[in-house]
C-alpha cells in the first residue's frame, strides 16, 4: 500500500541531502576560484619583477641565467599550485559526498555487502 507520508518523508531527506552536497561543492568551488585569483595575481606580479629585473642586465649571460632561475622558479610554483588545487579537489568531494554516506549505508544492497563482509 501506498504510504504518502513515508514518500513525502523519504523526498524531503533526498533534497536535505542534495543541498548539503551542493553547499559543500559550492563552497569547495569557491576556495578554488580564491586560490586561482590569489596564484593568477602573484605570477603576473613575478612576472612583471622578472621582466623589469631583465631590463636592466647589462650582458647576454646574466639574462640568460636571470631567464633559467626564473623558468625554474614559475615551474615549481606551478607544480605547487597544480598540487593544491588537486587537494582542494579532493576535500571537495570528499566534503560533497558526505551527506550522502548515511543514505547510502541504509539501502539493502549496502547492508547485505555489510552482511557478507561480516561473515566472511
Amino acid at each position: 500500500m501506498f504510504n504518502f507520508e513515508d514518500t513525502n518523508k523519504k523526498g524531503k531527506e533526498a533534497v536535505d541531502t542534495f543541498v548539503k552536497s551542493c553547499a559543500a561543492a559550492s563552497k569547495g568551488m569557491q576556495s578554488i576560484a580564491a586560490e586561482t585569483a590569489d596564484y593568477s595575481k602573484r605570477s603576473f606580479e613575478e612576472g612583471l619583477a622578472h621582466v623589469e629585473k631583465l631590463s636592466t642586465v647589462k650582458s647576454v649571460e646574466a639574462a640568460f641565467e636571470l631567464q633559467s632561475d626564473y623558468a625554474k622558479s614559475a615551474y615549481e610554483g606551478f607544480v605547487a599550485q597544480a598540487t593544491r588545487i588537486g587537494e582542494i579537489y579532493a576535500d571537495l568531494a570528499k566534503e560533497a559526498y558526505k551527506p550522502y554516506e548515511a543514505p547510502v549505508a541504509k539501502t539493502p544492497a549496502a547492508s547485505a555487502k555489510s552482511a557478507a563482509a561480516t561473515a566472511a
